[in-house]
């Protein structure tokens, strides 16, 4: 489930940063009001997936779905240019998102044994 609460905030997190835009610096009151509370929302599901995902991978992750996410969106939606090195690098960022979550097993797994020789 703290994979599903991460991924959410990290949703959350291209919500915002786009409710960013469309505020004007906080200039106008509707749209300030809903980024806000996207704000809110999108660190209350990165708190709860940190319970059980390390800090170091739950932020990379995090940021990393906002980033590239935000990213695609200007592109896509508000013409924001577009070229081969930025696609690259969209992909590789996700590419480590992608590796990060793939190695968080092993890092759990191998803390647990850490933890099992000390006691």
């Amino acid at each position: 489930m703290a994979w599903i609460y991460l991924i959410i905030g990290g949703f959350l997190e291209i919500a915002w940063a786009l409710g960013l835009k469309f505020s004007k610096g906080f200039s106008l009151p509707l749209p300030s009001i809903i980024t806000i509370i996207l704000i809110a929302s999108s660190f209350y599901f990165f708190a709860k997936a940190m319970k059980l995902i390390s800090i170091g991978t739950a932020y990379a992750i995090f940021t990393g779905i906002g980033a590239a996410g935000t990213a695609i969106v200007g592109m896509i939606f508000l013409d924001e240019p577009v070229s081969f090195l930025k696609i690259f690098f969209i992909l590789l960022l996700l590419s480590c998102v992608i590796g990060l979550k793939l190695t968080n097993h092993e890092e759990t797994a191998s803390t647990n044994e850490q933890e099992s020789l000390q006691a």
